[in-house]
């Protein structure tokens, strides 16, 4: 009963840190995209990215209805890199992270700041698939706001 418990105990704790792992993988990619912001570098940017990525931004028009915004990672990280370095910081809250395989979601809110001045809040919400072994932002939706971002 002995061996029992503890090769149970083993297997968790197995699962546990292989888990861990893939969850470190994956905030690391998703560093990536924001250290490449923040250093208006866009070849670290674009390593974040699977060659077919796809970029949304969920807002609202000036007579309140919802748009949805379309954006290539190309012209992303040109506008980044026109920033000056440290111009464009987001800062997230790592809120849920869901792995099966290759697959795994990202619920992450956020605020932007720019120039040190805060601009909006909102929720990234991210689509990442391990390929050749490393995680890579294949989908990414947001919202923005100005208010209820306390």
């Amino acid at each position: 009963m002995k061996q029992f418990l503890l090769f149970l105990t083993f297997i968790m704790l197995f699962v546990t840190i292989k888990a861990q792992s893939a969850e470190d993988s994956i905030k690391t990619v998703i560093s990536k995209l924001f250290d490449g912001m923040k250093n208006s570098d866009a070849v670290l940017l674009k390593t974040a990215f699977a060659d077919s990525a796809i970029l949304q931004t969920i807002s609202s028009n000036k007579d309140g209805k919802t748009i949805i915004e379309n954006d290539s990672v190309e012209s992303f990280a040109t506008i980044v890199s026109k920033m000056p370095k440290g111009d464009a910081d987001e800062r997230i809250v790592y809120d849920i992270i869901k792995i099966d395989g290759p697959l795994a979601i990202v619920w992450a809110p956020y605020k932007f700041y720019y120039k040190g001045v805060f601009s909006h809040c909102g929720i990234d919400s991210f689509q990442l698939v391990k390929i050749n072994g490393e995680w890579k932002i294949q989908y990414l939706i947001d919202t923005r706001r100005k208010k209820g971002c306390e």
